[in-house]
């Protein structure tokens, strides 16, 4: 079982928890001049990579708050969780980093 520590509560079991995808997307700066492709490209494609992610987490069998966590999608290990108030961790800046080449 994944245990997951949520920043406010500290460790659970992942069964407390709802997945919430991808963190820190940004939305589009005009979103009424984008045509449906590139509307749809936004709210449908996500990165999937085979290692660290960073990922929008849901407390919803505790104090019910977001969170973002980085988790290695290869081992499913959890790297380390943040609220989306905090200055992101080093480890979250690295996988930050490496996607804006990306979308």
């Amino acid at each position: 079982m994944l245990r997951i520590s949520c920043p406010w509560c500290g460790p659970r079991d992942e069964t407390e928890f709802g997945y919430g995808g991808q963190a820190h997307l940004k939305r589009p700066d005009n979103p009424e001049a984008l045509d449906d492709a590139a509307w749809a490209e936004f709210l449908f494609l996500r990165d999937n990579p085979e290692g660290p992610f960073v990922e929008r987490w849901v407390h919803s069998h505790g104090c019910r708050r977001w969170f973002n966590a980085v988790r290695d999608t290869k081992t499913d290990r959890v790297i380390a969780t943040y609220r989306p108030d905090e200055t992101p961790p080093e480890a979250a800046k690295m996988v930050l980093k490496g996607q804006e080449g990306g979308r």
